[in-house]
This record gives C-alpha cells, structure tokens and sequence, in this order.
C-alpha cells in the first residue's frame, strides 16, 4: 500500500542553521506518528514541511505519492493542520464557524451535531471570541474532522487545555480517519494515541520506537544532558 509519507534526506536550512537534516521517514495510512523532542529540536519545521507551507532544502518528500513541489496543491487537498493558532472566524458560533469553513474548503455540508460531538462541545449561539482558549481548541479540531483529511497533522494540539480537554481533545484525535503526525511535548498523554514515535534533537532523528516508549526515550535524552 502507497505511503502517506516518503522522506528521504529530508533537510531544511534557515541561514547558516540547519533546522532539520538528514530525516527518513515513512508512514502509512492510517499510522499515527509521534514526534517528540525539545524546543528547537526541529518538530514544528518538520510539521510545516508536511503542510507543504515550506519546501526542503535538500532531499525529497513525497505525499500520497507526489512530490511536493511539482504537485502541491494537489496534496494540500488531502491534508489538514491543527496549527497553534485556532484559525476561525471570531464573530461566528461554533457551529457557523463548521458550515462556513467546510464551504471555503470547497467540502460537502458537514454533520454540525456530529462534529461538535466529538469535539466535546456544545452547540451554542455565542460569538467563537467568547469561547474560553480551550474550547476554542476544541473547535479547532471540529473543523480539522469535518475535512476528514487523508493525512492530519497536530503541532501542540492539547496546548491551553486543562486535564478534561486533554481528555475530550485526545477522543477526537481518534476518530481522525487517516494518518496522523502529532508533534508534542506532553508525551504521557499523546503516546496513548500514537502507533510508533521518533525522537527529533538537534534537527535529526534520535530515536525511534513504538509510541508507548517515548516517554523513556525522552526522559533518557534528558539524564544525558543531565537534566533530570
């Protein structure tokens, strides 16, 4: 089967820094990845390379197949981004926020009720700006499930989320029906959700393994810097 993902060489300079070098990675359909890593480790330059929002430096990154560059907007149509910003319209409701953007992606009507649902919301009239920073996110994840995307990518989704967002925010991350990237640093909650992770430091892969054991590897990448 066709990968999602097809990394090869990956690298991305800023400057005279490179952010990212030498990356391999695949990732099917379907797969969940976590990626893990300090601040700097090069977890969001990957994230935006993915999005297609930056292209590589060097080496060759293919999405369902396609290069990147020579077929963008084709695999942007098949791809959605849980970014730190929320990304929808403050003088709408939640539910109005579902039916306009849905529209704007150019996608069918979409099931309000059930995507509030999932997301843990309610369907309430107010303005998204009245909505507090962790309900917001929750919306933010309503409209990424809506697009039902092939390939989602999660940078810090449970940021500004108390421990019942984590929860409801992780119930949705679930019910995502394609391959998942998800970049964070709360490994204890995003593992659970995860198939396999690798380990960024330095712009380069460290570790790889299964999901379940990120937490060590992060916490062994952390006693060599003699951090714990």
């Amino acid at each position: 089967m066709e990968s999602v993902v097809h990394a090869q060489s990956l690298a991305r300079r800023y400057g005279p820094r490179w952010a990212l070098s030498r990356i391999d990675l695949e990732i099917g359909p379907r797969e969940r990845l976590l990626v893990v890593g300090p601040n700097g480790s090069g977890k969001t330059t990957l994230i935006r390379l993915l999005t297609t929002l930056e292209a590589p430096s060097r080496g060759q990154l293919k999405l369902f197949g396609q290069d990147v560059i020579a077929h963008r907007s084709t695999v942007r149509e098949r791809l959605a981004l849980l970014g730190h910003a929320p990304g929808v319209y403050e003088d709408l409701s939640a539910a109005e926020n579902l039916r306009v953007l849905a529209s704007v992606a150019g996608r069918p009507p979409p099931d309000v009720a059930e995507a509030l649902r999932v997301a843990g919301l309610e369907d309430r009239s107010c303005p998204t700006r009245q909505l507090s920073a962790g309900m917001r996110r929750r919306l933010a994840l309503a409209v990424l499930w809506i697009q039902q995307p092939a390939l989602a990518l999660l940078d810090e989704p449970f940021a500004q989320l108390d421990p019942g967002g984590i929860a409801r925010v992780g119930e949705a991350i679930r019910a995502l029906p394609g391959a998942v990237v998800f970049a964070s640093h709360q490994v204890r909650h995003a593992a659970p959700l995860c198939d396999r992770a690798i380990l960024l430091d330095a712009g380069q892969i460290r570790w790889t393994g299964a999901a379940e054991q990120a937490e060590e590897a992060w916490r062994a990448l952390h006693r060599e810097r003699g951090q714990l």
